[in-house]
């Protein structure tokens, strides 16, 4: 479903507020695929992470912003994922968290997630495949590299 509000959102009475508000303090990464934007924050979970037994969770916001002239829907989605030691992941699958969505023109679409790696730093980017609903076009979206540091890791190099 398409929605228009502000990324982040302003923190509220809601259960995601106070995600919310911390999130507004970390970088935001930023890539755009002729009309469409994609911009990703990342927060570190301690309350998830179990670092003597090797767990480092993060939480991931992404907004996908269609700003062409045309409805467009995510189809599927490649990740790769690489932790602190160089191992790569690849991760693919149909839509991003249960959906498929539709986004209108001069629409948005947006979805929290989440990723954990055996090491206390890593990073992951990928790839959106789309369609342009009025041709039936298929297009890939490039979602950028982002960082995924945590409070255990000393020299953070990302």
């Amino acid at each position: 479903m398409a929605q228009d509000k502000p990324f982040p959102p302003p923190p509220g009475h809601d259960p995601e507020s106070a995600l919310a508000a911390a999130m507004e303090n970390t970088p935001c990464y930023e890539a755009r695929t002729g009309d469409v934007r994609v911009l990703v924050q990342t927060f570190w979970l301690d309350d998830q992470s179990e670092p003597e037994e090797r767990r480092f969770v993060w939480a991931y916001r992404i907004r996908v912003e269609n700003h062409g002239n045309a409805a467009i829907q995510l189809l599927r989605r490649s990740w790769h994922i690489v932790d602190g030691q160089g191992r790569v992941e690849r991760v693919q699958g149909d839509g991003v968290v249960g959906e498929q969505p539709v986004i209108d023109a001069d629409g948005c679409f947006e979805y929290m997630s989440g990723a954990a790696l055996e090491t206390p730093t890593g990073f992951m980017g990928g790839t959106y495949h789309m369609i342009l609903l009025g041709t039936h076009k298929h297009f890939d979206v490039r979602i950028p590299s982002f960082s995924l540091d945590s409070p255990h890791h000393t020299a953070i190099v990302h």
